[in-house]
């Protein structure tokens, strides 16, 4: 009975297989005729095992593909990605005309996602709790490759594109004044020319592609981490526009932060009547940031600290019983960071103290430090290089001048290149900052933390602006952006069919990851499962503007270019 059982439990391992399931049958139905008979069928039954098991182990071995096969693989996503230049260019226009703010990217979503579902990958919406969010999936098994761009836009930066004087499409409406319009175009493209030659040629492997909801806000990628949608993830490419075209690893030198909202309830009362019956929440919010400013000259110079009142009371007459204050906390680190955040807290408690007001607090952002893979930049590198930069035309020279020029663009850059024009060739490749006084931040240094990542940055706007300004919108609906987008799209194709042909490339991200970057500093996440995201925000901007903006949407079916349907003449460098 003790053999049977194990014949049996041997079975049901290898059920699945058909050929040794047939001979399991035989085996167990001639055990009970006689003994001859069991010995022959146990010695077919263990050649069957070996067989079976050369075969198993050659079908989970990765697949070798050698140099030709490769160089092949990449003409073809080259031709691939090219053919779709002006898909790229109709993605790059109608995402600018939506000009939608963090947590309001509706329109955006559902023409991204609805662009996904046709090309075959299958979404799900509503991740994290975020109704603009989403994650699109195609493919099966290993690697999984996880691409991603942000969606989101700049208040009061609505701008024509190829305009170089202020010219807004909708006056103080919000618009692509960060360039976030291009960055979908570039891992989509890229990712449909991959699926396209991992369908012909038999490649293994998964495509993911997700947005940067609410970037400026730094408040969906901390999430999206925290609620395990990068848990099995083997890498993540991450695109963001920029003057020139590269790719850096290891410490970039940027901040992380804390994003949070303090909120003081107070008592009203006539302000001239009976002012000392009142407690002003608007004299709390003032005296905390009375209180911070003082703070400033005890902390190190790599912080950037910097708050907007949101709300200061309705009107001189009426003691303000509710007032709010938003915070953003930068430091170099995680434990500087949670300085900052702790004293902040203490000093809004003060001023409560002060004024008998209430003080209430909300975490609605975060980003860590980043820190990003050498591997896969290394591995992008070869692919810029190869792609090169785009041939700017006379055209395009004359507006990143006169757009340098309305900026007040500076001479030289931070790394001591010269500001002159549109680049030419592109950047070489950088590691950590041996020093860096501190900066900006960006939550995909959350993911990066917790998956080997990288960031190709890409040729889409002009050198020297200034960034979050209405003028770093000029170019982004121009030949400029749709250029600069294709040799991203171009980039990042080839750098896919690296990974997903060359296991050692996710092999050595891995160990990078494991064994240098996160070696002796792991990640601590600011928020808990008690943290929702702040999808409120924005919701009133958007709702007083989006009916204007909905009249100059783009029409693709109607117009060659978003620059045709407004009638702008590229480029436009003085007003007439």
């Amino acid at each position: 009975m003790h053999s049977l059982r194990s014949l049996r439990e041997t079975k049901d391992c290898f059920m699945k297989n058909g050929l040794l399931q047939l001979y399991l049958n035989k085996l167990l139905h001639m055990t009970f005729l006689n003994q001859n008979a069991a010995n022959q069928a146990i010695r077919l039954f263990f050649t069957a095992c070996i067989i079976l098991f050369f075969r198993y182990a050659d079908a989970q071995a990765p697949k070798v593909y050698d140099s030709a096969f490769i160089e092949g693989l990449k003409k073809e996503a080259l031709a691939s990605v090219s053919s779709k230049e002006k898909n790229i260019q109709e993605m790059v226009d109608m995402i600018f005309s939506f000009g939608e703010l963090g947590f309001q990217e509706f329109e955006t979503s559902k023409y991204i996602t609805d662009i996904l579902s046709k090309n075959g990958f299958s979404v799900e919406k509503g991740i994290s709790g975020i109704p603009t969010a989403w994650l699109a999936k195609w493919g099966s098994g290993s690697p999984v490759i996880a691409l991603g761009s942000d969606i989101d836009c700049i208040p009061k930066a609505s701008q024509k594109p190829g305009v170089a004087y202020k010219d807004p499409i909708v006056e103080g409406a919000p618009g692509h004044g960060e360039g976030h319009n291009s960055g979908q175009a570039v891992i989509i493209f890229a990712a449909i020319a991959m699926k396209e030659l991992m369908i012909k040629n038999h490649i293994p492997g998964t495509i993911i592609i997700w947005p940067g909801v609410a970037e400026e806000l730094v408040a969906s990628k901390a999430w999206y981490i925290r609620d395990g949608y990068f848990k099995n993830v083997d890498a993540c490419i991450f695109t963001h526009v920029s003057g020139g075209f590269s790719v850096g690893y290891g410490d970039p030198g940027m901040n992380g932060l804390v994003s949070v909202r303090f909120s003081f309830d107070g008592e009203a009362a006539h302000a001239a009547g009976a002012p000392w019956r009142g407690k002003s929440a608007l004299d709390a919010v003032e005296l905390m940031d009375v209180g911070w400013n003082f703070k400033r000259e005890h902390l190190k110079p790599t912080q950037r600290s910097h708050y907007v009142i949101t709300d200061g009371g309705d009107q001189p007459n009426v003691v303000p019983s509710k007032a709010g204050v938003w915070y953003y906390f930068r430091e170099r680190n995680y434990e500087d960071i949670k300085s900052l955040y702790d004293a902040g807290i203490k000093i809004a408690q003060g001023a409560a103290m002060m004024t008998d007001t209430k003080m209430k607090y909300q975490i609605v952002g975060t980003a860590w430090p980043g820190h990003f893979n050498k591997p896969l930049a290394e591995t992008m590198y070869a692919n810029i290089k190869r792609v090169g930069m785009p041939v700017w035309s006379d055209a395009d020279r004359q507006l990143a001048a006169a757009v340098q020029k309305l900026v007040e663009a500076p001479k030289i850059d931070e790394e001591g290149k010269p500001v002159d024009g549109l680049k030419n060739k592109p950047d070489t490749i950088s590691g950590s900052v041996p020093f860096s006084w501190g900066g900006g931040s960006d939550d995909i240094a959350d993911i990066s933390w917790n998956v080997p990542t990288i960031v190709l940055w890409y040729p889409a706007n002009i050198p020297g602006t200034k960034g979050h300004h209405w003028a770093d919108a000029i170019a982004m609906a121009t030949p400029i952006a749709h250029k600069g987008s294709l040799a991203g799209a171009k980039a990042a194709a080839l750098t896919l069919i690296d990974i997903f042909t060359t296991p050692k490339i996710i092999d050595s991200a891995k160990s990078y990851f494991t064994n240098v970057q996160t070696k002796d500093v792991k990640y601590k996440p600011f928020i808990t499962a008690n943290d929702p995201p702040p999808t409120y925000l924005n919701t009133e901007i958007m709702a007083k503007y989006r009916e204007q903006m909905k009249k100059y949407y783009y029409d693709p079916s109607k117009y060659k270019t978003y620059l045709e349907q407004l009638g702008i003449t590229y480029p436009t460098v003085e007003k007439k």
